[in-house]
């Protein structure tokens, strides 16, 4: 298995103002590709987004991937996806939310976005490859397919966030970041031996389209306060909330409940009903999930026949843990935990891996607990 292949190719750099983003520009460039980057603008009113060093989708961003253009030396161009950003990230958000559910818009900004519309486009313009700032291997295997691997630095992998790209995709993807194992700090030297002003620019973190943070308070402009009750797992009433939409799966803090637990200890959100507006709430050990059914599978290459064994990843900064899945008829992924896991809400992600190849990622529908299903 080797990596992908270094002939010169017409790449464009999608650069979002970040220090990543324009180190792998720069080595994309400096190893001979024809590299041309641009900037997404994905807001009709940036300034609605995040500000300063915080965002990764501001004006201040876009003026900074183009001084790191400029310093590269390569042609640059903002292109406007505000649209299609608000279709397929922002609006499926609230909608996953209201719901019961919780999204990923960084996965599916990856999916829609990144690898699909800026792909699409890409292509037509006769471009060869998209070019990213993600931690992540693409390696060609003997028969000349493509896969998609974690980082040589399991410490920045990012491949759970890019589970949902298909080989063709694969086939026109570039990660100059992924097989490196520099530190964080390396890269930000480099960029600085590079004269890229980015250097010291801070990491983007949160939701990008939210621009305060507080997304219960989002949520509640665009779907409306609607007070609700919080009970027990006996069905007693314990509290009151004001949008069931502000909650996730797993959820401690911020549950306002008067009074503690009759044994004392804390409780959790286990599970959100947006029909009757209540949220349920327990101890840490109602969490345990055994088992789960993903829909809207969307594999790396090959799907898998069959039941196998895989390591699973339920979030991005989150660890391994051993599974066995199967695909069942109607493209539902059955998985089963060797180990009970907590924290698992439906809406989330699962990626499957077999070492350290992404095999697939699908999204959760349903969780099994030692006593219960929830949807």
């Amino acid at each position: 298995m080797t990596q992908t292949s270094q002939r010169p190719l017409r790449v464009l750099a999608a650069m979002s103002g970040g220090v990543d983003s324009a180190v792998a520009a720069a080595r994309a460039a400096e190893a001979g590709h024809d590299v041309t980057g641009v900037h997404l603008a994905l807001s009709a009113n940036p300034q609605s987004f995040r500000t300063g060093a915080r965002g990764c989708c501001t004006i201040e961003d876009s003026r900074d991937a183009r001084r790191a253009a400029d310093v590269i030396g390569i042609p640059f161009y903002v292109w406007d996806l505000a649209e299609r950003f608000r279709e397929d990230v922002v609006d499926d958000f609230v909608a996953e939310y209201e719901a019961g559910r919780t999204p990923n818009p960084c996965l599916r900004c990856n999916e829609k976005i990144k690898f699909a519309a800026l792909l699409d486009k890409a292509l037509a313009l006769g471009f060869d490859a998209v070019c990213t700032g993600h931690y992540a291997t693409v390696v060609v295997a003997e028969d000349g397919s493509r896969e998609l691997h974690r980082a040589s630095d399991m410490a920045k992998d990012q491949s759970y966030v890019l589970g949902v790209l298909d080989e063709k995709q694969l086939a026109h993807a570039m990660f100059p970041l992924g097989d490196t194992l520099t530190t964080k700090d390396e890269i930000r030297a480099e960029a600085e031996r590079r004269g890229l002003a980015v250097a010291k620019k801070p990491d983007s973190h949160d939701i990008c389209f939210i621009a305060d943070g507080d997304t219960q308070g989002f949520l509640a402009q665009r779907l409306g306060r609607a007070e609700g009750d919080i009970v027990d797992e006996s069905g007693a009433r314990v509290g009151t909330h004001e949008g069931a939409y502000g909650f996730t799966i797993g959820q401690r803090k911020g549950l306002r409940i008067g009074h503690p637990a009759p044994d004392g200890k804390p409780r959790y959100v286990l599970d959100i009903s947006p029909v009757t507006n209540t949220v349920t709430v327990g101890p840490a050990e109602s969490l345990d999930v055994t088992a789960l059914t993903a829909i809207k599978p969307r594999w790396c290459g090959t799907a898998p026949t069959g039941p196998g064994t895989y390591t699973a990843q339920l979030r991005a900064h989150g660890g391994e843990t051993e599974v066995t899945a199967e695909l069942l008829p109607g493209a539902e992924l059955r998985v089963s935990f060797t180990t009970p896991v907590r924290g698992v809400a439906p809406g989330q992600a699962i990626v499957l891996y077999d070492g350290t190849r992404v095999v697939g990622s699908a999204t959760i529908a349903t969780t099994e607990r030692r006593t219960t299903v929830t949807a």
